[in-house]
């Protein structure tokens, strides 16, 4: 086989462990700690954080809880950003690589003495099921992960018993076939959803897997050992991690969403890393205070804040009435009142940061009474009803965002209806195109602009499952024929010409901003950093805190 000069060879871990080993601290609350876990671990060296409490932890059957992923598990590569911004892949699992000359086939070399935390070895075999399982169990998401390689569609629908492009060359050695070229695939395997799980253990957990943490083996820094419902999770380091035993002795996870009761326990030294969304408007406080500017922290999030509009609600078919929608949403407002002003009004779909961002997009003009001459054009004069839906596990500022832009858009005679619903609701009607209208955060799962317009724009489906059900599959063709483009410049020309056809022209969403996020640390926490696109939740491996005192004096 033909290798074009693409070989990527391992790096030693200690270079990748030093580079983002910054400064910060840590201590722990038991208030919060199931009392079942408090009786079998001393958890005082562990790093305690608030996390919103997960419908499952099998990554590859959510778009949203990925925490657990991203500490207990790995995938074949993970992306770095360099001293310069700049982001690279680097070999995690696979130690090395090489890509054909014509871009369809990947050699991976598998790095050896891997084990998982129950002592089992990692082999190709792991990873060929990995893939299958994306494919094929009931309710995965993210199967466009696998669906480019060879006989990945036949698979998923039932048509093969086997995925036909995965290869074993050995334990550690296997090829991977992609149907086309498919230049972001390297960056698509970085994704969480990408994680590699433990054959025989998932095999023999069935549908425990993701609810269970006896079955939850993953290769990574941390092992989950407690998840008390409705109170927290506790995850114990794993000391034989191949990457080496991260800082802390774990990580202890609340679930708690009261931003007093939340802004209580930092002030008690019984919170070590604070989200400022988590406290509310107690977060000016923390930002313009002298107290904790040695511990406050500005993280640009590569993220887009959007509106998703639902093109099989009859009246939201026709381009006059989105565009209305899009220009009675005064953007600099929301962001002023919601987040006091902390990121940047977006135009599009790509936001900044993003590899192949655009800033000569145009402006989405704030025009209320243009709005109005629209709506009258497309035969609604005085407007219509439709509705918006709202997770009931939304934060304020998420409800306060949506009760203001329904505001707006009465003002030009639409009349549009919250109605507040359980996740389990939004999400599964969410799949199945049901939605008139919400509000969401997509954040990068890597850095390369297919992760966000593939993901909404190319197939059927996909659009189908976001409830956006954009009709026009020429539009969805030319983003799928994209993937494949080998020139990068040409790749992101014809990426940022899709962009402004879909959200300018066609106003199939309503981009609103990207976000800035501000996170204080407790004076005991050590080595607080972030990712390539502003996540603190998977660089816990980096983090430590000092020991407790009696510990120090003895």
């Amino acid at each position: 086989m033909n290798k074009r000069m693409t070989k990527f060879i391992a790096i030693p871990l200690s270079a990748f462990l030093s580079l983002g080993m910054f400064s910060a601290c840590t201590v722990l609350n038991n208030s919060g700690t199931p009392a079942e876990e408090e009786k079998k671990d001393d958890i005082s060296g562990y790093i305690t954080s608030i996390e919103d409490e997960p419908d499952t932890v099998d990554f590859q059957c959510t778009t949203i809880h990925y925490t657990i992923a991203t500490n207990v598990f790995n995938r074949l590569v993970d992306m770095e950003a360099d001293r310069k911004g700049r982001v690279k892949i680097r070999p995690s699992l696979a130690e090395s690589w090489e890509i054909s000359e014509d871009g369809r086939v990947y050699t991976f070399h598998l790095r050896k003495g891997v084990r998982f935390s129950n002592g089992s070895d990692l082999t190709s075999s792991d990873v060929e099921y990995t893939f299958t399982r994306l494919l094929t169990y009931p309710g995965t998401f993210n199967k466009d992960i696998a669906e480019w390689i060879v006989g990945g569609v036949a698979l998923e629908h039932g048509e093969a018993d086997r995925l036909e492009g995965f290869r074993t060359i050995s334990d550690h050695d296997f090829e991977l076939t992609l149907e086309e070229p498919f230049e972001a695939f390297l960056a698509c395997l970085s994704m969480p959803g990408a994680s590699i799980l433990d054959r025989e253990t998932t095999e023999q957990a069935g549908d425990k897997f993701g609810i269970d943490p006896a079955w939850t083996i993953g290769t990574g820094s941390f092992i989950l050992t407690e998840w008390d419902r409705e109170k927290g999770m506790i995850l114990k380091a794993n000391k034989d991690c191949w990457a080496g035993a991260p800082g802390s002795e774990g990580l202890n996870f609340l679930f708690m969403n009261d931003p007093e009761e939340i802004r209580m326990m930092f002030e008690d030294g019984s919170l070590d890393v604070l989200n400022l969304d988590e406290v509310g408007s107690a977060a000016e406080y923390y930002m313009h205070g002298d107290i904790y500017r040695d511990r406050l922290y500005e993280v640009p999030r590569i993220a887009l804040t959007y509106i998703a509009l639902n093109e099989s609600v009859p009246e939201l078919r026709d381009v006059r009435v989105r565009k209305a929608l899009q220009m009675s949403l005064n953007r600099p407002v929301l962001l002023d009142a919601v987040y006091s002003g902390r990121g940047k009004v977006e135009n599009g779909i790509f936001p900044e940061g993003l590899y192949g961002y655009n800033p000569d997009l145009a402006e989405i003009p704030y025009d209320p009474e243009g709005a109005k001459a629209l709506l009258a054009e497309a035969g609604m004069p005085d407007g219509f009803s439709f509705t918006v839906y709202v997770k009931s596990s939304s934060t304020q500022w998420e409800m306060t965002l949506m009760r203001m832009a329904v505001s707006m858009w009465e003002e030009i005679g639409v009349r549009a209806e919250i109605k507040v619903v359980s996740e389990d609701e939004f999400m599964t009607n969410r799949k199945a195109g049901t939605l008139d209208c919400y509000s969401a955060m997509w954040s990068a799962d890597f850095n390369d602009p297919d992760n966000f317009i593939y993901t909404f724009f190319g197939t059927k489906e996909n659009t189908k499952n976001r409830s956006l059900n954009y009709p026009k599959e020429d539009i969805m063709a030319r983003v799928r024929a994209a993937r494949g483009i080998h020139d990068s410049e040409k790749r992101i020309e014809e990426y940022q010409a899709l962009e402004e056809l879909i959200v300018q022209q066609d106003a199939a969403w309503i981009p609103l901003f990207s976000r800035k996020y501000y996170y204080v640390t407790s004076k005991r926490l050590h080595g607080f950093s972030y990712d390539w696109m502003g996540s603190v939740k998977n660089v816990y491996r980096r983090m430590w805190v000092d020991p407790p005192a009696d510990e120090v004096k003895s």
